[in-house]
């Protein structure tokens, strides 16, 4: 027994040393050294890599209260672990959020049904017409000027002074939260969105419910993340599943939930986040049919409509044409208006602005009540022939005006469902008019109707995959699949042909985000051969086209002998035939050939292979990403800003760890002429308790620390070091910190953020780094 120790020395026997610290010091040890082959090295290598780092957070630990101490805390963190460590840990929150955005989706619906109830007597307003309200009949219809402006009252202080991120239609902060911020949230965007847009679209808001949903369930699916501390990477999925959830929820749709989540909010493929966001999705809808049933959500709307003439097919085509001018004119309008309401408000309070603005609104829909709130019974009344010629034509232009103004006046709610009605106005007016000109034979008018749906909302929000999923399932007509696919694929390449961004990215846009920029993973496969190559000299290839023309025209030139080059130049060393690129191929293809076939580089062709554009190595390559990667830090930075601008100072905030290490500090030392490390090795520097060296410079780069390492003057060394700061943590017996470092003989350095080995005295308390470059292993 060791002194000390166990029953001899009236203290707990020590922990013995894992198998792999056993088997790592008797490497090193003296009684190996015979053993010593080429393979040692190799074995001790790997037990190196092996050994973990416990980190001590002997700065915050004594800060823990006794419960986070106690069982409870540690059946928490077990949890929390669970749930961020494993993918069946991230199917399982996928689940936990699916079935919160569920009942989210639930209780928003039911609170614009109580705040439409509260201002107008009624629970869905609009498609009665101009009709008084039971609860102020001496207003008669005036109330519908009243009402947007109470409710500009309510909900424009409630935004401004909890959550200024929530005004708007919502989707651009989740997109710039998931692509810039790492998927972080504020919490209490769930409530203040939930509330705030249940009252605007109460109170006569002409907006959508889509967008607060998916507000809301991204916002409870980003604070249940952040509460386990996942990964950014799983955080980002998991605020995609909570929009997922959202969508399927709110309109009995999972597969549009779905394609919501990758297609528009999380903007990348991947198993992972494909598996979750149906577990998301289906979980959602699961919730959201105990509610509400399962039958398509417009019910009114005929769900056997087909095609029986094939020819049919070209009308799509130009209804899709159609459809796309209107989608991106949506989108014009919109922040056109934005655009004049900032200019006319600008310098007064923001709190105000939904009151003053909603006297617009209000005379608007006294004018066409029928733009009153979401419009979904309207839409089923249209669709239905309930509706005339004329009206439908200033339905749709008014959606789009009405939308627009309720945006722009600092009103809350979602884009979707004016796309929804805009394009289920046009298409039914379409359908109208074909059907008078080539009569019965042409189709059902609501046919129309509901392809233009899908290809507005595609044309508006650029998202093909969503637009043609949500139509089919919010009314149930799967044989209507190949025309709605027609009309979206061309509706979004015209909006993509006419201006760039959607009506979701132009937000961002306009804020001096790109979202859809060259991310740095995928800098290989945007960036083309002629962006990086170096261009050969003009005046070398002229040289050599006049030299060839007075040899004989066309004629090849003659082959050059290895005599001939010796005599103009040197000796030949290498000579092979070169892989040609073409310079619009991608710089992943060209890595790859020059690693195969270009040591010195590979020569550069037009695309029609008659010309020769340039030169291009693996440095040029390698000097191209290091430009962006320099251009994506500022990128990264305008982002962040954008992602958190509803905080009072968002600047300070970009560069301040989201996750921080607690108890540390990355401590930066520079050698100087007069400091005492001053010529000496890396591990002999008697490092202080708890440090560990992790970088060092030699001859200016940042390379690994080797225990061999000489310290000259103008080098740095990079540490992580415990943070000082607030009383001092407990210790335990003996005077040492529990769990905490102790000072090791040895060569005078410390055993960094690791346990000391009772097991094996001092050899153990070593550095890595000088384990690692000791090259006898003694």
């Amino acid at each position: 027994m060791r002194a000390g120790g166990g029953a001899e020395g009236g203290g707990p026997e020590a922990p013995r040393p894992s198998l792999g610290r056993r088997l790592l010091a008797w490497l090193r040890s003296e009684e190996a050294r015979p053993l010593h082959w080429a393979g040692t090295d190799r074995l001790r290598e790997l037990l190196r890599l092996g050994e973990e780092i416990p980190l001590r957070f002997a700065s915050s630990e004594w800060l823990r209260t006794p419960l986070q101490r106690g069982v409870a805390g540690s059946i928490a963190r077990g949890i929390s672990t669970w749930f961020r460590g494993s993918r069946l840990g991230l199917a399982a929150m996928a689940l936990v959020v699916g079935i919160g955005a569920g009942f989210g989706a639930v209780g928003f619906r039911y609170l614009i049904f109580e705040f439409t109830w509260l201002a107008t007597g009624y629970q869905e307003f609009g498609q009665q017409g101009r009709i008084p309200s039971p609860h102020l009949p001496w207003l008669g219809v005036w109330f519908i000027v009243l009402v947007p402006v109470l409710g500009g009252l309510l909900y424009g202080p409630f935004i401004t002074r909890f959550a200024p991120e929530a005004r708007g239609h919502g989707v651009p902060e989740v997109m710039v939260a998931v692509a810039e911020n790492g998927g972080r949230i504020r919490p209490q965007v769930t409530l203040v969105k939930a509330f705030a847009s249940a009252m605007c679209l109460g109170t006569g808001g002409s907006v959508g419910r889509e967008g607060p949903i998916v507000q809301i369930g991204s916002a409870l699916a980003s604070t249940l993340g952040q509460v386990v501390q996942m990964s950014e990477t799983k955080l980002r999925i998991i605020v995609a599943c909570g929009a997922a959830g959202g969508i399927s929820a709110t309109f009995n749709a999972p597969i549009t939930g779905l394609f919501f989540g990758f297609e528009i909010v999380l903007r990348e493929f991947s198993l992972d986040a494909i598996v979750a966001c149906i577990l998301s999705s289906v979980t959602a809808n699961l919730v959201s049919r105990a509610f509400f049933g399962s039958p398509p959500f417009f019910t009114a709307i005929p769900h056997d409509l087909g095609i029986s003439n094939p020819g049919i097919y070209l009308l799509i085509l130009v209804l899709g044409l159609a459809a796309g001018v209107v989608g991106g004119g949506f989108k014009t309008v919109l922040y056109r208006f934005e655009d004049v309401v900032d200019v006319i408000w600008r310098g007064r309070p923001e709190w105000a602005r939904p009151a003053v603005g909603g006297v617009a609104l209000g005379l608007l829909l006294l004018a066409v009540p029928q733009l009153y709130g979401v419009g979904y019974p309207v839409m089923d009344r249209a669709i239905s022939g309930n509706v005339v010629l004329w009206l439908l034509a200033v339905l749709m232009l008014g959606k789009i005006v009405a939308a627009s103004l309720t945006l722009s006046i600092g009103g809350s709610g979602g884009v979707f469902a004016p796309s929804l009605f805009t394009g289920a106005m046009g298409g039914m007016l379409f359908g109208l008019l074909v059907e008078r000109v080539f009569g019965p034979g042409a189709g059902a008018p609501a046919v129309f109707a509901v392809v233009a749906m899908g290809a507005v909302f595609g044309s508006a929000a650029q998202a093909p995959l969503t637009a043609t999923a949500s139509v089919i399932e919010m009314t149930g007509n799967y044989g209507l699949t190949v025309a709605v696919m027609l009309a979206v694929g061309v509706a979004a390449a015209v909006s993509k042909r006419l201006s760039y961004g959607s009506i979701y990215t132009t937000k961002l846009l306009r804020r001096g985000i790109d979202i859809d920029r060259p991310k740095p993973t995928s800098l290989l496969q945007t960036l083309r051969v002629h962006d990086v190559m170096q261009p050969v000299s003009r005046e070398e290839v002229q040289a050599a086209a006049s030299a060839a023309a007075a040899d004989g025209g066309e004629a090849a030139p003659e082959p050059v002998t290895r005599e001939r080059w010796a005599e103009l130049v040197g000796t030949l060393t290498d000579e092979q035939r070169p892989q040609a690129m073409l310079s619009d191929e991608t710089l992943d293809l060209a890595l790859r050939q020059i690693n195969m076939f270009g040591r010195v580089g590979l020569p550069v062709l037009s695309p029609d292979r008659l010309r020769l554009r340039g030169w291009i190595t693996r440095r040029n390559v390698l000097e191209a990403m290091a430009r962006q990667l320099t251009s994506q830090a500022r990128e990264s930075e305008k982002g962040a800003l954008v992602a958190e601008f509803a905080v009072s100072d968002p600047q300070a905030r970009v560069h301040t760890p989201t996750s921080p290490l607690d108890g540390y500090s990355t401590v930066e030392i520079r050698i100087e002429a007069h400091s005492p490390g001053l010529g000496k090795r890396l591990g002999d520097i008697p490092w202080p308790d708890g440090c560990v060296v992790v970088a060092a410079t030699e001859g200016r780069e940042l390379v690994p620390p080797r225990g061999d390492l000489i310290l000259r003057a103008g080098e740095r060394v990079i540490l992580l070091a415990p943070r000082g700061g607030g009383a001092p943590p407990p210790r335990g017996e003996g005077g040492q910190r529990p769990g905490g470092t102790s000072r090791a003989p040895g060569h005078g350095a410390a055993a960094p953020l690791a346990e000391a080995d009772p097991g094996e005295g001092e050899r153990e308390g070593r550095t890595v780094v000088e384990a690692a470059d000791d090259p006898e292993g003694g």
